[in-house]
């Protein structure tokens, strides 16, 4: 996993070819929480999720696998916390790897937390287990799926 702030986005856009334009794109617009969906930068190969999300408990957040695209979590306004487990590590599947929504489900305890703040972001890659939108309140955020 990956934690950096936007402005020093430039520093690892090199990692996947399709990074750049989405940081690109995340700097050079405005996200209203009223308007939240899906955007489309490159058909099934970039795209993001522009949600507006009530926190949860980290008890009731499980982690989530992905193998076909990596996440790229950026935080626009509220607190977010991530929990992280090596993918090899994990042991208590609750929801089976559907290719179809690529992503698998697990009950393991996050062996770390992160918290990211307005202007942050995380990546998560394949061997990346991560357990998104912990906190109170509002999360008004994006993730953006990058095919691998």
């Amino acid at each position: 996993m990956i934690i950096g702030k936007l402005e020093h986005s430039s520093r690892i856009e090199s990692l996947h070819p399709q990074l750049g334009r989405l940081f690109q794109f995340v700097k050079q617009h405005q996200f209203s929480p009223q308007e939240t969906g899906k955007i489309i930068l490159d058909e099934e190969n970039l795209f993001i999720n522009h949600e507006l999300l009530e926190g949860h408990h980290k008890e009731q957040q499980p982690l989530e696998i992905h193998r076909i695209y990596m996440d790229v979590h950026i935080l626009l306004e509220g607190k977010e916390t991530i929990g992280w487990k090596a993918t090899e590590d994990l042991q208590q599947e609750t929801v089976s790897y559907s290719e179809e929504k690529d992503c698998a489900f697990y009950a393991d305890t996050p062996t770390s937390f992160i918290t990211l703040r307005p202007g942050e972001f995380a990546i998560a890659f394949p061997e990346d287990a991560h357990a998104p939108a912990i906190g109170n309140g509002k999360i008004h955020k994006l993730i953006a799926k990058l095919k691998i």
